[in-house]
């Protein structure tokens, strides 16, 4: 029989939960908790209540008429009592209940932390409990850190903890957000952390790939292996340092939201050491890769925004410079990642002094070599503004920007969207300016969809606008060949769009395939003018060019060539889309995607 048969559960009406994890987590064999922490006591409500209809005003509205008064009562006993009485009533969402608690106008902040106390100390409900862990995401102080690590190991309860640790102990919040996530790989490295040995955490560490999705954890591994603290015991080890490059990069990435890096509290130090010490790393095509794309988002990226001292950014820019070799003067056929090298390797060192830079800047960055994501970053005064602005996804590509001219000032005002989340502007939406030409000058105001305080107006002279911008315009540097092949293909297409019409087909998109940027892909939509009685909407087909060693210009010119002649409905792929017209016209729905 196990030790955990031979013990009688506690009993969870008159037990706190803090106890109750306590407990369970005494009786695990191995001290070891679940992926998803221990379950909650039988007693907690599940299926959770809800209410149905009830709008996000109308519960606030309910949650702090409910709440507010008990919170500024002195003594914490009673009104942790009335809390739990009065969140049952309301019979809410645990997760709702907190949410809003978050957000109360506190009148004596003083009680409520004593209240908060209370409740994570004695409570016995999960939604009273979690009204306690959700004040103290802003009243929390160090004593309260083995409350919450305790109340962590709950399921449920976990992201109210991770929240409110994060100010007070990082590394304990990055353990919980890695456990409630955990995938396999990452069990010796969170073990190594829990058991204090740094030397199996550093083990753990370097063994992760940039294939690993444990990678898109990034912040939350450099904090809890306190990869700052590795650094500075280990300058001299190489493994080390590329990791570090490949996680500073990794966090400064903003494809999928806000940019870990800006998150990432001893960026600023963990920049600096690597710099120190790059010249340590083997000079392979690799990590010359890698110091570059550093370079771009110290340059331009959202690593711009961390708060430096003057100078130490352009001097950590001046060092990678040096440290780089110079990059072949033609392009490598054949070679994507020295090509790529070799058009992005001045691209973050122009200028001697930040102050040299233009007022107004446009800086096209093409990720890296294995990517098809090329994204316009404007700057203003230095600062990259999407990153600093709305940070839910990177700049709009140049060829929305850039090759369609939305970017141009006219005296008729005109709104540009400059990103869009990486959901989709429905989901987390997008960045929006209005640019006109005001005499001598152009402004940018009119903002919608910035994070944070309204934006203020930027005024830019007109002459030197429209001069950094015809040099965007014409600067195709960051356009690798199949690229070029594609934006030959949709300006053709622009200019004759009787070549896909007479197919009764539309231009959905046409790029470099996402996984393979060495392949060109056309999205066409149909709709037909006459659908079979009875259907509707739209289908989808995509037509992919693999890569070809030929000039961009003239596959261009044989795709337009081919429009011109043969309907893309008889060789494209089908891809989806109205399910009846497609039954109705003989399309087969594309097989589902294989699982992972």
């Amino acid at each position: 029989m196990s030790v955990r048969d031979e013990r009688e559960p506690l009993a969870p009406r008159t037990t706190s939960l803090y106890d109750y994890a306590l407990f369970r987590h005494g009786i695990e064999p191995d001290g070891a908790v679940p992926r998803k922490g221990f379950p909650l006591p039988d007693g907690q409500p599940s299926p959770e209540p809800g209410r149905n209809g009830l709008t996000w005003q109308q519960a606030h509205a309910e949650v702090a008429d409910a709440l507010t008064p008990l919170l500024a009562d002195p003594d914490p006993v009673r009104a942790a009592g009335a809390v739990h009485r009065r969140v049952a009533e309301l019979a809410l969402h645990r997760r709702t209940v907190r949410a809003h608690t978050a957000r109360l106008t506190l009148t004596d902040e003083d009680a409520a932390r004593r209240t908060a106390r209370q409740l994570i100390r004695t409570g016995t409900d999960a939604t009273a409990v979690g009204v306690g862990m959700a004040l103290l995401i802003r009243l929390g102080e160090p004593e309260d850190v083995p409350w919450l690590k305790a109340l962590g190991m709950l399921r449920g309860l976990e992201d109210a903890a991770i929240a409110a640790l994060d100010p007070l102990d990082r590394q304990a919040a990055a353990l919980l957000y890695i456990r409630s996530r955990e995938c396999g790989e990452l069990t010796p490295l969170t073990d190594a952390v829990a058991s204090g040995d740094t030397e199996a955490t550093r083990s753990a560490l370097v063994s992760l790939t940039d294939e690993s999705e444990a990678m898109w954890l990034g912040r939350r591994l450099a904090e809890a292996a306190d990869l700052h603290g590795l650094l500075r015991a280990r300058p001299q080890d190489t493994e080390l340092l590329a990791l570090t490059g490949r996680m500073l990069h990794r966090m400064a990435d903003q494809l999928e939201g806000r940019p870990d890096i800006l998150g990432y509290l001893p960026a600023r130090a963990v920049y600096e050491a690597l710099v120190r010490h790059a010249d340590r790393l083997p000079p392979t095509p690799e990590h010359r890769s890698l110091l570059l794309s550093i370079a771009l988002d110290l340059h331009s990226g959202p690593a711009v925004l961390l708060n430096w001292r003057p100078g130490r950014r352009r001097a950590l820019l001046d060092a990678l410079d040096r440290l780089l070799p110079a990059a072949a003067p033609e392009p490598v056929p054949g070679d994507r990642e020295a090509d790529w090298f070799r058009r992005n390797r001045q691209l973050p060192f122009a200028g001697a002094e930040d102050g040299d830079r233009p007022r107004w800047e446009v800086v096209v960055v093409h990720g890296s070599a294995d990517s098809s994501t090329v994204e316009t970053r404007i700057l203003a005064d230095g600062v990259p503004l999407v990153a600093a602005l709305f940070g839910r996804g990177p700049g709009l590509p140049p060829e929305h920007l850039l090759d369609s001219g939305r970017l141009r000032a006219a005296p008729e005002p005109r709104e540009v969207q400059l990103a869009e989340a990486y959901c989709s502007e429905g989901c987390c939406g997008a960045l929006y300016v209005t640019i006109r030409r005001d005499g001598d000058e152009v402004v940018w105001d009119g903002w919608r969809g910035a994070v944070g305080p309204p934006p203020p107006p930027y005024r830019f002279d007109a002459a030197a606008y429209d001069a950094e911008l015809a040099r965007a315009e014409g600067d195709h540097s960051w356009c690798w060949p199949a690229r070029s092949t594609a934006r030959l293909i949709a300006a053709g297409l622009r200019e004759r769009p009787e070549l896909t019409a007479r197919w009764e087909l539309s231009q959905a998109w046409v790029g470099t395939d996402w996984q393979d940027p060495g392949t060109v892909v056309l999205h066409l939509r149909h709709e037909p003018s006459a659908p079979p009685p009875g259907t509707g909407g739209s289908l989808y087909f995509h037509w992919s060019l693999p890569e070809d060693d030929g000039p961009p210009r003239d596959r261009a010119d044989a795709v337009l060539r081919r429009l011109e002649t043969d309907d893309p409905k008889a060789f494209a792929t089908f891809n989806g889309g109205n399910d009846e017209l497609a039954q109705a016209l003989g399309y087969r729905p594309p097989p589902p995607a294989p699982q992972a």
